[in-house]
């Protein structure tokens, strides 16, 4: 197999190209390299079956020639976080929306096999309020941030231009990832990150809103395995969610990071954002014959026994983190 994966330097997709070439795939990894994560596949470098090409998916003449005689397409780049897709809506269009396109045409004129779409359950909003949950694939569509609204767009374009062109594709919701390798940046970056660092400095933990709200957790390698799942299926123009199956609130993974009782500052809960979130995997399950294996405890116990990865991330603590989110605060009531 000859495989493409965009964004494969990052959080998620670095684990996938660890996978593929694992079951022995040849690779090529397109990626613009704005994470910085290039040492998290150290392992593969020097792989023979693995090629890096430094290009943004943006400009469709720099990536059109990396399709050709591929077999299967994992699209996993694009950029992520609410608050800068706030304040720079057009940039977030360019590339969910118009890099995605470049590389659906790419796809379809190289005659692609195979292609795999990573969505995201942003896309539920506050549809779902927690006494309903879990959220299945045909809850309705809540698009709160232009962040939610461009990766909708962009499975949009997949689907449809599948359907169109005969490309067969597959698009994976994904929930709540977490795991070894998570981004350290942003506009106040993943909760577990924020607190591992503040850990590493002996800081109190600063939780939005009660910390009662919870979130559907899923471990990074698990993800990996269900976008290789989705590939070697025969299913074509279907929608997966991609979660734990679970939900388990803030305060508990503060005290599983922890490992003891710390000091927390409560910090005000964010306007847009759910109060639960939980994915129904039961179609995974029977149709992608996909299921997660890592429990919540034992991937928090995999990042803190790595905790020193996060000592080059930022330190958050209540005034930072009310500076990075003012544009929230701005715009959302």
């Amino acid at each position: 197999m000859k495989t493409l994966v965009t964004g494969g330097l990052g959080f998620i997709g670095s684990h996938l190209v660890e996978l593929l070439i694992k079951e022995g795939h040849s690779v090529i990894v397109i990626d613009n390299l704005s994470t910085g994560r290039m040492q998290n596949v150290d392992s593969c470098i020097k792989n023979k079956r693995l090629k890096i090409v430094k290009a943004d998916i943006a400009n469709h003449k720099d990536i059109d020639k990396y399709f050709r005689g591929c077999d299967w397409v994992f699209h996993l780049a694009g950029m992520a976080d609410i608050v800068p897709s706030i304040e720079n809506p057009l940039k977030y269009h360019n590339v969910n929306v118009g890099g995605t396109i470049n590389v659906l045409i790419s796809s379809i004129s190289h005659n692609v096999k195979r292609f795999i779409y990573a969505a995201s359950s942003s896309c539920y909003g506050l549809a779902k309020k927690a006494k309903n949950t879990p959220t299945n694939e045909e809850d309705v569509i809540q698009l709160c941030h232009p962040y939610a609204l461009t990766k909708y767009i962009g499975e949009e374009y997949a689907l449809e231009l599948g359907q169109i062109y005969k490309l067969p594709v597959i698009s994976l919701r994904l929930f709540n990832v977490y795991g070894l390798r998570s981004r350290t940046s942003g506009a106040y970056g993943a909760v577990m990150g924020v607190f591992l660092k503040q850990k590493l400095e002996n800081k109190p933990f600063t939780i939005v809103g009660n910390g009662t709200q919870t979130r559907d957790f899923v471990y990074v390698t698990d993800v990996a395995k269900a976008f290789y799942e989705a590939a070697k299926s025969k299913r074509s123009n279907e929608i997966f969610n991609i979660g734990s199956g679970n939900s388990y609130s803030v305060n508990l993974l503060a005290d599983l990071i922890s490992g003891r009782k710390r000091r927390k500052i409560y910090i005000p809960k964010r306007a847009g954002e759910p109060d639960c979130t939980h994915a129904d995997i039961t179609k995974a399950e029977t149709l992608l014959k996909w299921k997660p294996e890592i429990s919540f405890k034992d991937g928090i116990k995999k990042i803190t026994d790595n905790i020193e990865c996060w000592r080059d991330a930022p330190l958050w603590d209540n005034k930072s983190i009310a500076k990075a989110t003012k544009t929230w605060f701005r715009y959302f009531k």
